[in-house]
C-alpha cells in the first residue's frame, strides 16, 4: 500500500515502501529519510532522496520520478551525483589522499606500504575508478566475498581500510550517506564473523622445559646469526627489535638497552635490563648509528628474520618459530616463578589490557624486571655456556 502523510510521520523503525522502489527509512532514533531502490546493469542501487520532513512524501515521489526517468535512459544517477558532489573524486583518489594525511602519524613506512598494497591488490580493481558517492554495499561485497573465507585476516583489513577511505570522503564532503563498509549493524548481517571462519594460529613455541637444552646446543654454534638468536631468547624481545638494534641504544655500563618508541610495537620507549650473559654476546661497540647485528651479506642492513629462523631449523627445531620464544619465556615465568603478572607483561613490552589498571601503572617496573630477567638467564644457561658465543 502507498504511504500516507500520517504513516510517514508515525511509522516505527524499519523500511516502509511507497511502491516502485521508493522507501522511507526510519532509524531507531526516529530520524527519517527517503531512498529510491533501482537497478543498473544488474546491480541494485539505493539513491538517497533526502531527509523527512525537509523532503515531504509528495516531494520524495517527484524526486523518485526524476531518478526513474534517468535510469530508464540508461544513466546511473548515483554515479552522476557522485561526480557533481565529489568533484570527480574516485575511490582511489580518496584512498591516496587519506594515506597522505595519515602518513605523519605512522611510526614507519611499512604501514603506508601495507595500506597501499592491500588497496591496490583488492580494492582498486573493483572500486578504484568509482566515484566515492557511487560505492555502495554491493560494490563493497564484490570486493570482500571472494576472499572472506580464504584470506579472512586480509579481507578484514581490506574492509577496515575501505571504511576508512569512505569516512575520509564523507569528512571532506566528497560523499554523503551511511558508510557501506561499516561492520556493526550492517556487514555483520551479510558476512560471517571473521573469528568464525578464521582460526588464529599462534607462533609455534618451544616448551620451556626444553629451553636450557636448546641454549646449550645453540652455544656450540658460531656466527652473528647465532649470537643474535641467543640475545633474542635471553631478552625475550621481538626479533625485529634485536635485529634493528644500534649501538647508540645500549648503555653497557649500566647494562640497559633502550628501544626507541619508533621500533616498539606498543609505540612507547622500552628499557630492557641486560644480564651478563646477554652483554657477553655483544661484539666490541661500534659507532652509535651502527647496527649491533648487521647482515654479513648486505652492507648497512640488519640480519634478516630468515637468518635467525635458519639457525633454529639447522638445529633440528623446524617446528618452532623465533617469535615463539616469547611464549616460552611467558610460560616459564608464569608456571615456575613467583614474579608478578604485571612484571612479566612489562618484560614483554605488552600494554595492560585493563584500562583502569593501566592508568595506575605509571612506572616500568625496571628493577623488578631486572630480577626476573636474571632468573630467566640463570635458568637458560644452567645446562651450558651461552657466553661461548661471544664474538672475538
Amino acid at each position: 500500500m502507498p504511504l500516507s502523510a500520517r504513516k510517514v510521520a508515525t511509522a516505527g523503525p524499519g523500511r516502509h515502501s511507497d511502491g516502485r522502489g521508493l522507501l522511507l527509512i526510519v532509524r531507531p532514533s526516529g530520524a527519517r529519510s527517503w531512498i529510491l531502490r533501482y537497478q543498473v546493469a544488474g546491480r541494485r542501487r539505493d539513491f538517497g532522496l533526502g531527509p523527512w520532513p525537509e523532503v515531504s512524501l509528495a516531494e520524495a515521489r517527484e524526486r523518485a520520478l526524476t531518478v526513474r526517468r534517468l535510469t530508464k535512459a540508461g544513466r546511473d544517477p548515483i554515479a552522476e551525483r557522485g561526480h557533481r558532489q565529489g568533484q570527480g573524486m574516485t575511490f582511489s583518489t580518496a584512498a591516496e589522499a587519506l594515506i597522505k594525511a595519515k602518513r605523519p602519524g605512522w611510526r614507519n613506512a611499512k604501514h603506508e606500504a601495507q595500506w597501499r598494497s592491500t588497496l591496490k591488490t583488492y580494492g582498486y580493481p573493483k572500486l578504484g575508478s568509482l566515484y566515492v558517492q557511487a560505492v555502495d554495499t554491493a560494490a563493497v561485497l564484490d570486493v570482500l566475498r571472494p576472499i572472506w573465507t580464504t584470506k579472512t585476516e586480509t579481507a578484514s583489513r581490506v574492509r577496515q581500510r575501505i571504511e576508512a577511505v569512505l569516512d575520509y570522503a564523507t569528512a571532506i564532503k566528497a560523499r554523503t550517506g551511511d558508510n557501506p563498509a561499516r561492520w556493526r549493524g550492517h556487514l555483520d548481517h551479510l558476512l560471517a564473523r571473521p573469528s568464525a571462519v578464521h582460526k588464529v594460529k599462534h607462533h609455534a613455541a618451544l616448551d620451556w622445559r626444553q629451553a636450557p637444552e636448546f641454549m646449550a646446543e645453540l652455544a656450540k654454534r658460531s656466527g652473528i646469526d647465532a649470537r643474535a638468536l641467543a640475545f633474542t631468547v635471553l631478552t625475550a624481545a621481538r626479533s625485529g627489535e634485536v635485529r634493528g638494534m644500534r649501538w647508540g641504544e645500549l648503555d653497557l655500563e649500566d647494562a640497559v638497552w633502550t628501544v626507541p618508541a619508533s621500533r616498539i610495537k606498543a609505540g612507547r620507549e622500552h628499557r630492557v635490563p641486560l644480564q651478563p650473559q646477554a652483554v657477553a654476546l655483544l661484539a666490541k661497540p661500534g659507532k652509535s648509528e651502527e647496527l649491533v647485528f648487521p647482515s654479513p651479506v648486505k652492507t648497512g642492513k640488519p640480519l634478516s628474520d630468515a637468518a635467525l629462523a635458519a639457525v633454529v631449523e639447522r638445529m633440528g627445531y623446524d617446528k618452532i618459530t623465533v617469535h615463539g620464544f616469547r611464549s616460552t619465556f611467558r610460560d616459564w615465568a608464569g608456571e615456575t616463578t613467583s614474579h608478578a603478572r604485571e612484571v612479566i607483561e612489562a618484560a614483554l613490552a605488552h600494554k595492560l589490557k585493563d584500562k583502569a589498571e593501566a592508568a595506575y601503572a605509571r612506572g616500568d617496573l625496571f628493577q623488578k624486571r631486572r630480577r626476573l630477567m636474571q632468573d630467566w638467564a640463570a635458568y637458560l644457561t644452567a645446562a651450558g655456556g651461552v657466553v661461548r658465543l661471544v664474538a672475538n
